[in-house]
């Protein structure tokens, strides 16, 4: 009777921690409350915002200033004046004066690399958006994996549930044969030890369980107490193809194509070096209106209203063979990140081609651990019956079980690395983007 009790317990635990009335959280829900709530994903949003900004400032390098100026001054002087005709001096108390002075001034000035920092910054504006959709992408594997990775515990614990439940059956019977004196003591006795063997993985099991569910609750910026059930089931999707992976990868991945941007960053920053070695140009006018009043002097008032304008062009002769040692630099720059694109090239393809030959091998694993599950069900059947008439030994018995036990295992792990590895395939190939999810986010380049 305790060990029913036990199992009523565990039982009603179970229902208590994955089957009560909570929010039902499918995978599109993880992934759309994760991308509003993750902030590495609202990381890279602003960063994107503070690439648009800077963009914005470079504008500023082929636009013209114009600045106004309104000035007006007053003074209050005794002054004394001696003329070169009149000996005697002259001398004025609290003379007044008064000044006016209003300017419009214009500066444009054209630098020739001022176009290439603009293209420049423009591509690195890119590159924000792209690295912006790698976290969002990144975002949405790890979401999905640690989906999944829940799924799959939560099937376990299931698995660990029927196994107890077997145990219980034979702890039944084993007790039910001892006190009956058709078994001895120690097969009681060992069916106790295995049935507490089992409910001591099923506990375990539990911790397991609270320790995926945080880790998802983590990665979708939750509390970590946070409860709710997910599907029971782990689908895998259609069969891929390396081909159609390698192809859509050179062309959707989007860090492949952030170290392209860099390179294009690389070769721009040696164009803009070299074309400080151009000339520039700088143009001016002004707009004056200048009234000037005295009560003291030849000049009682001036007064000036007028347009003057000019230009120069300028070009550097000599700045101590500084640009040329930053051109060279930035040559060695140039190819680094073409070193870089080509190294990533290989590595790309080589972890396709990694997770591409996991994903088979899975596949064929599969179905091996399906015909393996099946003979292990039928087998632990037919020992629970022996078992039960006492023609099987309780080795027997136990034997059974716990190949039933691995062999659920394995089986619901293999669909597992299946769904993880069709997870890195398409992160890979670029194919795992949400466009409805990254749409909501508002980034500036989606506008």
């Amino acid at each position: 009777m305790k060990k029913i009790a036990i199992l009523l317990f565990l039982s009603c635990l179970s229902i208590n921690l994955f089957a009560q009335e909570t929010e039902s959280l499918n995978l599109e829900r993880a992934i759309q409350v994760g991308l509003e709530n993750n902030f590495d994903v609202k990381i890279a949003v602003e960063n994107v915002k503070l690439r648009e900004g800077e963009k914005e400032v470079g504008l500023g390098a082929v636009m013209p200033i114009l600045d106004a100026t309104y000035t007006r001054n007053f003074s209050r002087e005794d002054v004394t004046q001696r003329f070169v005709n009149d000996p005697e001096p002259r001398q004025i108390d609290d003379a007044r004066s008064r000044s006016e002075n209003f300017t419009v001034a214009a500066i444009y000035g054209f630098r020739p690399e001022a176009v290439v920092v603009l293209k420049r910054l423009g591509q690195l504006t890119e590159i924000s958006q792209l690295e912006a959709k790698v976290t969002v992408e990144n975002t949405v594997a790890a979401i999905s994996t640690a989906y999944y990775r829940l799924v799959l515990e939560l099937q376990r614990y299931r698995v660990l549930q029927n196994t107890l439940e077997l145990s219980q059956a034979r702890l039944d019977i084993a007790q039910a044969q001892y006190e009956l004196g058709g078994a001895g003591k120690r097969d009681f006795l060992t069916a106790e030890v295995d049935y507490n063997t089992d409910l001591s993985q099923l506990q375990n099991q539990e911790q397991i369980i609270q320790a995926a569910r945080i880790n998802l609750n983590e990665l979708m910026a939750l509390e970590p107490s946070a409860d709710f059930e997910v599907n029971d089931t782990i689908t895998v999707g259609q069969e891929l193809r390396l081909l159609d992976l390698e192809e859509n990868a050179f062309l959707e991945n989007k860090q492949w194509l952030v170290t392209q941007r860099q390179e294009n960053v690389a070769f721009l920053q040696l164009k803009e070096l070299q074309a400080q070695r151009l000339p520039g140009l700088s143009l001016n006018a002004n707009y004056v209106e200048n009234t000037s009043n005295s009560d003291a002097g030849f000049l009682i008032q001036n007064q000036r209203q007028g347009l003057n304008y000019g230009g120069n062009i300028s070009i550097n002769l000599f700045s101590g063979f500084t640009l040329n040692r930053r051109i060279q630099n930035a040559r060695v720059q140039q190819r680094i990140q073409g070193y870089a694109v080509d190294q990533y090239e290989i590595q790309l393809k080589s972890d396709i081609h990694r997770a591409y030959n996991t994903y088979q091998n899975n596949q064929k694993l599969l179905e091996i651990e399906k015909d393996n599950y099946a003979v292990a069900k039928e087998s632990s059947e037919i020992a629970l019956e022996r078992f039960r008439l006492g023609i099987a030994s309780y080795l027997e018995f136990r034997d059974a079980q716990v190949n039933l036990l691995t062999a659920e295992n394995r089986l619901i792990t293999s669909i597992y690395n299946i769904k993880e590895q069709e997870i890195e395939l398409m992160r890979l190939s670029g194919k795992l983007y949400f466009d409805s999810s990254f749409e909501e986010l508002n980034l500036p380049g989606n506008q």
